[in-house]
């Protein structure tokens, strides 16, 4: 078994960047995220959700793919908000086609999930990194 030490911080943003993430759609949101990280060597960190975006620190094992991974985490977390009875009142529950990733040291593991966990304080007081707030359909 390889030794390796990968951590992300992944963002990813409503269709539109609609606030289309109300309470219940939340929970069912940060469930699918979860069961999609419930495999051998995946290590969920920390989940944020705001109206409009997710944010997820993890450490992925270098056998899994990045873009694959978080193509599974989109699409799972859309079939369980638009399978549910808790689906949003607007119509069919969809993200933006992109993402951001970044790369981060051990050393930040600690100030990364304290960003993830704390999103709605961050957003109301206008305390956001903007490099950890971005996807690629936000840069266009």
């Amino acid at each position: 078994m390889p030794y390796w030490r990968l951590f992300y911080h992944l963002v990813w943003a409503t269709k539109d960047r609609e606030p289309s993430i109300d309470e219940v759609a939340a929970r069912v949101v940060e469930e699918s995220i979860r069961a999609s990280c419930d495999e051998p060597g995946i290590r969920l960190h920390a989940i944020g959700i705001m109206p409009d975006h997710v944010h997820v620190a993890v450490s992925l094992p270098p056998r899994i793919a990045l873009a694959s991974f978080i193509g599974q985490m989109k699409g799972r977390a859309t079939h369980e908000v638009n399978g549910s009875d808790q689906g949003p009142n607007r119509g069919p529950f969809a993200w933006q086609n992109e993402y951001g990733a970044l790369s981060f040291g051990e050393r930040a593991l600690p100030d990364v999930i304290a960003y993830v966990r704390n999103q709605p304080e961050r957003h109301a007081a206008n305390r956001i990194w903007l490099a950890l707030e971005q996807t690629a359909d936000d840069k266009a």
